[in-house]
């Protein structure tokens, strides 16, 4: 870990483990939503799992903008779809048989459930929820306040492998949402985040 760095992230839902990387080494950080809003990002608003079958992508919707030219810090969430049960049911399926999801998935179920768009209407709101959980689960700090240095980009650890689920019949699955990395390891995760040099 690094104290006194301030490390300031693109905004991100339920970031990948490299993301999660560098929170880990930072002595404070924090997603960094005032940037432009770029409907070709989708990325900000979008994650991947390890599903039964392979790699599987769950997207928030978002409302149209009033304008091109807002923030991140300004877009909505939408309801379209009723997408909060979608992601809960794919998550039970890819994960329900990892040894911590049963620990796990109450403190996400707020971002999972019915109300969800009364309780997180800014898609800042909804990835802040799932972003504190995330760093809960992880044993780092909370979000910092205050000035960041934005990262250029979060290191490149797809290729870095931990216990998988379903590894031994799908392989290893890199590049996925830091999820999948606490629903296989639980607190094995802290560990192997040390690990990585």
């Amino acid at each position: 870990m690094y104290p006194g760095r301030r490390t300031g992230l693109r905004p991100r839902l339920c970031g990948g483990i490299g993301e999660y990387l560098e929170v880990w080494r930072s002595g404070a950080s924090r997603q960094v939503w005032d940037l432009p809003f770029d409907k070709r990002d989708k990325e900000t608003h979008r994650f991947a799992i390890a599903d039964t079958r392979g790699r599987m992508e769950l997207t928030v919707p978002i409302a149209k903008p009033a304008t091109s030219r807002c923030l991140w810090s300004d877009v909505r969430v939408s309801d379209h779809g009723s997408w909060w049960d979608v992601h809960r049911v794919a998550l039970e399926s890819a994960y329900g048989r990892t040894p911590y999801f049963e620990f796990y998935i109450d403190g996400f179920l707020p971002m999972l459930t019915a109300g969800v768009m009364e309780r997180y209407p800014m898609l800042s709101d909804l990835a802040g929820a799932w972003d504190g959980e995330i760093r809960r689960l992880l044993g780092v700090e909370p979000p910092c306040v205050g000035a960041v240095e934005l990262c250029a980009a979060p290191r490149d650890v797809s290729a870095v492998e931990y216990r998988q689920v379903r590894q031994e019949r799908l392989g290893f699955i890199g590049g996925l949402s830091v999820l999948d990395l606490l629903f296989n390891l639980g607190p094995e995760a802290q560990l192997w985040l040390n690990a990585i040099e």
